[in-house]
Formats: C-alpha cells, structure tokens, sequence
C-alpha cells in the first residue's frame, strides 16, 4: 500500500481532494436539514408519536456516532481512500431504499445504514483534506469543507419544502443518489494515491466493540427516561466508557489513543468544546421545525424558508472564519463565536405563540454567525494538533464529538417530550406542552453554551 500526500506543490491534486471532500460534506447535512422539514408528513403516513418521530434523526446520529472513531481507526490502517469510497457507495445505497420501503421500522433501518456510511465519509474526508494542505493553507480549506456543510444545512429546508409539499417526503432521499454517483466517479478516475500512515498497526476490536456498546446503551437509555430501565441502561453505558479507557490505556495499538487527550490540552479541549457547541444547537432545526409548522401553521415551504437563514450565514462566514484561525489563534476566534451562539439561545427561550416571524429570523441569523466563528477555527486547531499518523482517528473523534453532541442534542429533546407531552402524536391540544418543551429545551441548550465558552478559552495557544 503507498502513503502518498499531494502538498508538495501539486495545487491540481490538491484541488481534486477538496472538491471531491466538500461535495461530500454536503450530503448528510442536506439530508438532516431537509428532513427536519418533512418530519411532520412522515409522522402522519406512519402514525408516530413526539418520541419515535425523534428516532428518525436520532437513528442516524446513533450509528454514525457508533462507528465513526473505529472506522476512522481503520482508514489510518488500510487506507482513508478506500475506507471512504465504500462509504460514499453504502450511503447512496442507503439513500435509495426510503423511496421503496412501506413501515416506519424501515425507514429506521435506512437511517442506520446512512449513518454508518456518513461515519466512513466523514471519518475520512477531513482526515485526506488534512494530509494534503499544510499548515498556513489549512485554515482555508477547512473552512471551505465547513461551508459546504453549511451550504447542505441552507439548501436543505428549502429544498425539503418544495419537494415534500409536491412530491411527497421520500423526494428528499433521491437528492442524494447522483451526488454520491459523482463523487464515486472523481474518486475512482481522478484519486489515485492512498493514505495509511498506520497500516503497520492493529485494529482494536474489543476496544471498539466497548466503545459502540458504551454510546448505545447511553442514548438508548435517553429514549426511556424517565423510567428506570432508561436510567440504568445511561449509567451502564457511562460504566462502559470507563471501561473502554482502561482498555485503551493497556492496548498496544488502542483504537483512541488516551494521550492524545492526556497530553494534548489543544486537541482535548477543543474536542469538549465541539461537543458542547453541538449540544447546544443541534437540535435547534429539529424543534423550530415542530414550532413554525405546528404553532405557527406554517406550510414545510415556508417553514423550510425560513430555517434557511441560519446555515445560510454559516455558510458565508465558515470561510473567512477559517482563513481567520491561520492568522488569529483559534481559540480566540472560536470562543467569539460561541459567545455569540450563547447570546441567540438565550433569546429563544422568549419564544411564544405571537412571537414574530422576523424574531425567529434574526435570531437564526445570530447563532447562524456564532456557529460559523466556532466551527471552522476549532476543526483547524484539531487537526493541526496531531501528527499525520493519527489524522484519521482526529478526523473521527472530531465527527464523534459533532455526533455525540447531536445525540446529546436530541436526547435532552426526547426526555423532555416524554414527560411533558408523552408517547402521542403532536396535535393542536398538545401545542401548549410542545411550546413549553420548547422553551425549556432552549434554557437547558443555553447554560450549555455558557459553559462551553470557558471549554474553548481553556484550550491555550496553538502556535
């Protein structure tokens, strides 16, 4: 197997890797956002209530959240290039399957297999991106990754919209097959070299079996509470990930390196800073989805319009925040951010049935700009905090701490519907509970924010 890196002055190389990086950073965004839109028609075809319809995001956090690190792992072993070639192909398989299938139990198995191929697209992606841009071009790059996320979260409400209200919610999933046709195309004609810094290494089976049945038992557990069963599969899983620490400590080859976050304060709190920031956001497209449909009676085109203006700012700003953390350490761009996004959560927890529509736009603008200043500097100060070897492995820990995040997001989400709504379907006697579940939600994703901005300062200087 050849370890290759484009940067030497191949700027067409170069330019290949990140076209074929950013199209693929815009699938699954796409494919979230758009679907937030659609989330009450699939509740209507298949009869679900507030908490199984949540399982239709959640699925997908889950099992992307599961095999991202050990897939990430296993591209640093056999090569980032392949791993994420079968990725793109599983993904757009996956993809294909929502428009055949009749039961609500398929179109979960779907979002399973969607994110276990998002984990093999986005455990690598970054991780390629990296190998080939040095640092000083780095920032830039990954902004512009980041922005192509971002572009995926702008088009997807409105695009969701219109395809849902005339052709029906499982449009959405067609969107995906020809983008991930052409990424497969440009990989197999245009990708020719492999990277695995650590092919002379082993993979750590136990290690990531432990790890997987860790973060399932956790948010499992989250779907069940407040029930006591919920309660105790939580602390089980929270048992298990000590475990997995003791292991990986003790393993030769560890699927996590433990000191990569024991000596490395940049990498460790930079990590728990996007955990934070994702805890805190995640979930925002999922609950004003609920809001502008249900309490305001908006259609999904208009809700989806109007979802639009905050990844449209992310999309804008991601770049020029990117260029920014290669002059400016990251953590001083990235705590600005965080700050802002804290400022826009907590103006949602005003919300009200005679809120106005304009409020919510301009808050989804703010946290829009807080994300954008957060996001691309705090994926620069990870990456750049590695060696080559451990690329992938950075690359998957930091698409599991987005993921762990959103499963965060989306678990403090069902807990509260469950025990302010209950297992029913939204109708008009629940939109009271749904607008306090709401405003609750937003106090709770807030105090995070807060403390995720002394998470980011905390980090110290990269350069």
């Amino acid at each position: 197997m050849t370890n290759f890196t484009f940067y030497n002055g191949n700027s067409s190389n170069k330019t290949v890797v990140l076209v074929i990086a950013t199209i693929s950073a815009f699938l699954t965004p796409f494919m979230s956002s758009a679907l937030n839109v659609a989330l009450p028609a699939i509740a209507k075809e298949f009869s679900l209530d507030a908490v199984l319809l949540s399982w239709v995001a959640t699925s997908f956090i889950l099992s992307a959240a599961i095999f991202m690190v050990p897939l990430g792992r296993i591209a640093d072993i056999y090569g980032r290039k392949k791993i994420f070639l079968y990725g793109i192909i599983l993904y757009g398989i996956a993809s294909f399957l929502p428009v055949i299938i009749k039961s609500a139990f398929l179109l979960l198995l779907s979002r399973v297999l969607q994110g276990i191929g998002g984990a093999m697209i986005f455990g690598t992606s970054v991780a390629i991106l990296t190998s080939v841009y040095p640092i000083g071009e780095r920032g830039k790059a990954l902004g512009i990754n980041v922005s192509a996320v971002y572009l995926g979260l702008s088009l997807g409400p409105i695009l969701g919209g219109i395809l849902t209200q005339h052709f029906g919610w499982r449009s959405i999933f067609l969107i995906n097959i020809p983008l991930s046709i052409i990424v497969i195309i440009l990989v197999l004609e245009k990708l020719k070299p492999e990277w695995a810094e650590a092919q002379e290494e082993r993979f750590d089976f136990i290690g990531s079996l432990i790890y997987g049945l860790a973060l399932l038992l956790i948010m499992f557990g989250f779907s069940l509470l407040p029930k006591l069963l919920g309660l105790g599969l939580v602390i089980l899983g929270i048992l298990a990930i000590f475990l997995f620490i003791q292991i990986e400590v003790k393993t030769r080859s560890p699927i996590l390196n433990i000191s990569l976050f024991r000596n490395n304060p940049v990498f460790t709190f930079s990590n728990l800073a996007a955990a934070i920031n994702y805890s805190a956001t995640a979930a925002v497209g999922f609950l004003l989805s609920l809001y502008l449909q249900h309490i305001k009676g908006l259609s999904s085109q208009n809700a989806g319009l109007i979802l639009v203006s905050q990844p449209i700012m992310m999309t804008i700003f991601s770049p020029v925040a990117g260029k920014l953390s290669d002059q400016i350490e990251p953590r001083i761009v990235a705590s600005i951010g965080m700050a802002i996004t804290f400022l826009g959560l907590v103006l949602f927890i005003l919300l009200r049935e005679t809120t106005g529509i304009g409020f919510v736009v301009f808050n989804l603008v703010l946290l829009g700009l807080g994300f954008a200043l957060f996001s691309s500097p705090n994926t620069n100060a990870i990456m750049s905090a590695v060696e080559k070897r451990f690329y992938g492995v950075a690359s998957g820990m930091l698409g599991t701490m987005r993921l762990i995040g959103q499963m965060f997001s989306m678990g403090i989400v069902m807990l509260l519907f469950a025990v302010i709504i209950g297992r029913v379907q939204i109708t008009a006697q629940y939109y009271l509970p749904l607008l306090k579940s709401i405003k609750i939600t937003f106090m709770i994703f807030a105090i995070l924010c807060f403390g995720g901005i002394f998470a980011s300062l905390a980090r110290g200087k990269l350069r």
